[in-house]
């Protein structure tokens, strides 16, 4: 990547972190570091390891875009050593927090990153890939924490018309991913993109511009699902663990103040959290949709208030650790020969 991009990209996100740490206050802050003791330590190793998940899917889809044929087994791609690739994972999601609508600041990054070494067109279908892989995980564990929810927490009428319909939108959602696994999504998202006011022309000339490598793309991330079921497979599934693990954080805040907290419950709360953060996509960090989605979620779970702000602090705060470290890590970024 080239230094000057490298250089916009830090000194956009550390801009943003800066903003987002003078929004703390620090005497709550100091508070629940003292109130959490070594478990704060824990949660922000534990990220060490979740990140390792991630990297992990995104080397399976780097390595099935260089099969052709159906069946062929993945190969190491001797261009892309894992602990960079871990490096890159963890600035790219360091971007996404805090760049508003998430995706438009990690994905650039990681294609550029990429590119390099293994080429546009491949580097652009990862990434895609990746992402699409990401988001189809987030709404199969959404859609299971409905089932589970069911099997182990009281329900009323309106607790289960809510999971009915957010178990119906996951479907629809799950529905649309696998069709655009099948068939590529790339030049089906230019086409819509080029119906909206303002767009149409610019996007149009890129599309002409772009079919054949559009349309590679979208071959590529067609290969992922039809020719290689297995690599689709171990990625959704590496994904979907990471998301069951990541609960471990609330468990590990819970215990210092519930001592026989309940992983299942911490599950539960990480996907309702998640869900409520995730409609509030267009702010950075999600700045107070994690905030509340802890606070009622918690309080739906019959857990106290004080829980779920404690979460909610220590959560932010080790998001912010990690995302400075992404952020710091984009200026280790050799240049390759």
């Amino acid at each position: 990547m080239k230094k000057k991009y490298q250089n916009a990209f830090f000194i956009f996100g550390i801009a943003v972190l800066v903003v987002m740490v003078t929004q703390l206050d620090f005497a709550q802050v100091l508070d629940g570091l003292r109130r959490a003791g070594y478990w704060f330590g824990a949660v922000v190793a534990l990220w060490l390891f979740l990140y390792m998940f991630n990297t992990s899917a995104w080397y399976i889809i780097i390595a099935s875009t260089g099969c052709s044929n159906r069946g062929e087994p993945l190969r190491r791609p001797k261009e892309v050593g894992f602990w960079w690739l871990y490096k890159i994972t963890v600035s790219g999601f360091a971007l996404n927090y805090t760049t508003p609508c998430g995706l438009m600041g990690g994905e650039p990054y990681r294609i550029m990153a990429l590119a390099p070494r293994i080429g546009t067109e491949r580097a652009s279908a990862s990434v895609i890939l990746y992402a699409m892989t990401h988001i189809f995980s987030h709404l199969w564990f959404w859609l299971l924490s409905c089932l589970l929810y069911v099997a182990t927490q009281p329900m009323n009428i309106a607790m289960g018309i809510m999971l009915a319909i957010v178990a119906a939108l996951c479907g629809v959602a799950i529905w649309f991913f696998i069709k655009g696994y099948k068939k590529g999504i790339a030049v089906r998202c230019m086409n819509i993109l080029s119906h909206f006011p303002g767009l149409k022309r610019r996007v149009g000339g890129f599309i002409e511009r772009h079919s054949e490598q559009l349309a590679t793309i979208d071959s590529q991330i067609a290969a992922l699902h039809n020719q290689n079921p297995r690599a689709f497979v171990s990625a959704v599934l590496l994904e979907l663990a990471c998301r069951v693990t990541s609960a471990l954080e609330i468990y590990f805040v819970l215990l210092v103040i519930m001592p026989h907290a309940n992983f299942l419950q911490c599950v539960l709360i990480l996907a309702f959290t998640s869900l409520f953060a995730n409609m509030l996509f267009f702010m950075p960090l999600q700045l107070g949709g994690r905030e509340g989605g802890f606070l009622m979620s918690a309080k739906g779970l019959a857990l106290t208030a004080n829980a779920g702000i404690l979460i909610a602090l220590i959560v932010r705060i080790r998001e912010l650790i990690w995302t400075a470290i992404g952020l710091l890590l984009i200026k280790f970024d050799k240049k390759r020969s």
